[in-house]
């Protein structure tokens, strides 16, 4: 099959245009040089998850013997190859970028040094912090006939050691061990300031800990040390039906992952072949290995980036939150009561959120809060709030996703501390994911009962509140509160298919509902009536939405797609998809809201959802698409589109061969992240 035809792109290789789009904000000279190291970091963070998941699972596939080729037309085998490839030369531009990115620093006064470089009062400084700090949580681990290779845990930085004794023959091959560069101490040390220099001098830790590598193994010449790096595959895999506890069995799965197979090896620039050679021979990884010119697992650049003092020339200009106008004054039920409210993150603070678990936790009028949570920060105030409602006797249920993966344990922790308060805590269904974004609050009124529920696009995390861009919805509508209701039931107890009002909820009826969303406009458009689609979302892959899009395309329908990471659809195609366009921004937030518009022949309807168009998310996961019934709100979303649609300096735009352009055009210059910070220019209707 001729690949340059097919009508698709391949999703693990649109997922490295993507990362490829990351690494072009660190090359970007007009962002500041920290922000340009913070976007290095997220290079390797991201290529560490896709290594660990999505190239392990095509890994898998191979070891199997599968040879069937995926709807793009690739084989595994196929698809892995050109996969290497590319993120070889991915990886050699971006540690380009990183010498160019420390050539500027070292032009602003902040450097990384080599040992070689420092003074006498310098070298004293690191000195005594390794004995002092280091040396007490070193662990040399040889390898011989009596102890046997170590475990190498997964993205851990590692030392190989080579080493030989006095008059040993020169045939006889040298002693191997190996240490472990602790990821509890800092990876970079700031050095002391020379005399008469104001420049900040950093030495990363694995130089410090080769320096001193003789004090480890006593009685030993030191012929090689060279850095490397393990990354193992991280799926789980799980036999839901089969548990009978299912948070026990997804700690048992996470003990397996620190066992799970190699799928990449790293490796410092120049490593002694001998110590090549016994790393390839235990972790027979074959064509998987990268030479790094560099330091190895430049994630370390995040923390780097924050913790350097001053400087604020060299970062973003900061950005406060500001707290929703609506509830200056009044108290939120009362506020929600009378409309609904939107809220657009990070412009507009999370503490909303917040404050609205925490104000049902104290509210006497207040008899139940029902809430879904996947992803959540490490000091969460809302388990905190969700923790005392329940310790006063308010119904307190929490559907908590065990399985948001890399995050597993710190959910378990969370649903232990839940249920020692008293909440009743949910894990979801068998074989789904639960993924939507819900909080349901009952409230007694004047002898009723009133239902309140925040909708939104992003996770619970008051932390990534503040770097990702995501829409929340509060109302009191009552659809969406019955809807919110029988949601909530049919997740915690045994329901039968309820027939939404409002909601779409996958995997029952979401691709379904969108696809009649979708034919609708296709109807218009054979009646001569205006006939248009926005989406925006984080990923596109799913097939059969695809097709269904190619189809709109051919029956008139003008499609506008704002797709962040993975886009499978081919735009701008002669009979397939020439009313599409597709665009693509990164930069200094993570888009991260997901927002529908139909123009419904001039009877313009809006959706906020927690689904992503992949299949995972409307096969295999509890989501849902929530519409805004507030003419006055779904105007302000279309704000927020048109300025994503109208960006012409970080839009990239999807071309039909699969590769991105940068939107460049005659218009104002128009940076959609920079512009939304004025809050009243996206809210008009104050």
């Amino acid at each position: 099959m001729n690949k340059a035809l097919s009508p698709y792109v391949n999703r693990d290789l649109s997922w490295v245009e993507f990362n490829r789009r990351v690494l072009e904000e660190a090359q970007d000279q007009d962002n500041p040089l920290l922000e340009r190291a913070k976007f290095l970091a997220i290079v390797s963070s991201n290529l560490d998850e896709f290594m660990s998941v999505r190239v392990a699972g095509i890994q898998d596939q191979m070891k199997a013997g599968y040879t069937k080729r995926d709807f793009t037309g690739y084989s595994p085998a196929g698809l892995w190859k050109r996969l290497m490839k590319r993120t070889d030369l991915m990886v050699a531009d971006q540690y380009r970028t990183y010498r160019e990115v420390l050539r500027g620093l070292s032009k602003e006064g902040i450097c990384f040094r080599q040992i070689d470089e420092l003074n006498a009062q310098q070298l004293k400084a690191v000195d005594d912090y390794f004995l002092d700090i280091v040396f007490p949580v070193l662990t040399p681990m040889a390898v011989d006939q009596s102890r046997p290779f170590p475990l190498l845990h997964t993205k851990e930085l590692y030392l190989s050691v080579l080493l030989g004794r006095e008059n040993m023959p020169d045939e006889e091959e040298p002693f191997f061990a190996i240490v472990q560069v602790p990821s509890i101490l800092s990876r970079f040390i700031q050095l002391p300031n020379r005399v008469n220099s104001k420049k900040n001098e950093f030495l990363l830790l694995e130089e410090l800990i080769e320096r001193h590598i003789s004090t480890l193994f006593n009685g030993y010449t030191t012929i090689a040390v060279d850095p490397f790096r393990v990354t193992r595959n991280a799926d789980l895999t799980l036999n839901e039906e089969g548990a009978e506890d299912l948070l026990e069995e997804i700690e048992k799965e996470l003990r397996r992952r620190r066992w799970g197979l190699p799928v990449r090896l790293e490796y410092g620039k120049g490593m002694h072949p001998y110590a090549l050679q016994m790393l390839n021979e235990e972790l027979e990884q074959g064509e998987n290995v990268f030479e790094i010119d560099g330091p190895l697992d430049l994630s370390f650049l995040m923390k780097f980036a924050f913790a350097v003092p001053g400087y604020d020339n060299l970062r973003f200009e900061r950005i406060e939150s500001v707290y929703p106008h609506e509830f200056d004054e009044d108290d939120m039920f009362s506020v929600i009561r009378q409309e609904d409210v939107l809220l657009y993150h990070p412009y507009e603070s999370f503490d909303a959120v917040t404050d609205f678990v925490t104000d049902a936790a104290h509210d006497p009028d207040v008899l139940a809060i029902k809430m879904t949570l996947y992803r959540v920060s490490g000091q969460s105030a809302l388990v905190q709030a969700l923790a005392m409602a329940a310790e006063s006797g308010k119904q307190v249920t929490v559907v908590l996703e065990l399985k948001a993966r890399f995050d597993e344990e710190r959910n378990i922790a969370w649903a232990r501390q839940l249920e020692k308060a008293g909440c009743h805590v949910v894990y979801g269904l068998v074989g789904l994911k639960t993924h939507a974004k819900i909080i349901l609050v009952v409230r007694r009124e004047q002898g009723m009962l009133r239902r309140y529920v925040h909708v939104g696009t992003g996770n619970y995390n008051d932390s990534t509140a503040k770097l990702y861009t995501d829409i929340g919805l509060f109302t009191s509508h009552p659809i969406i509160g019955a809807d919110a209701s029988a949601l909530f039931n049919e997740v915690t107890g045994y329901s039968s298919p309820y027939e939404w009002k409002a909601f779409g909820v996958a995997p029952t009826d979401l691709k379904d509902k969108l696809f009649d969303l979708i034919d609708r406009e296709k109807k218009h458009a054979a009646a001569g009536k205006p006939a248009h689609i926005i989406a925006k979302m984080n990923s596109l892959s799913n097939q059969e939405m695809i097709d269904k899009l190619y189809e709109a395309s051919q029956a008139g329908v003008r499609i506008e797609l704002i797709v962040r990471g993975v886009c499978c659809l081919r735009p701008g195609v002669p009979g397939q998809s020439e009313n599409i366009r597709v665009i693509s921004i990164v930069d200094r937030f993570l888009e991260h809201s997901r927002i529908m518009y139909f123009n419904n022949g001039g009877d313009e309807e809006l959706f906020l959802s927690s689904a992503d168009w992949m299949t995972r998310n409307l096969t295999r996961r509890i989501e849902l698409l929530c519409p805004v019934f507030d003419a006055k709100l779904r105007n302000t979303l279309m704000n927020v589109l048109k300025l994503n649609l109208d960006d012409n300096r970080k839009a990239r735009e999807l071309q039909s061969d699969g590769s991105y352009e940068s939107v460049r055009n005659d218009e104002p210059a128009l940076r959609s992240q920079f512009a939304a910070k004025n809050i009243r220019k996206w809210k008009s209707y104050r």
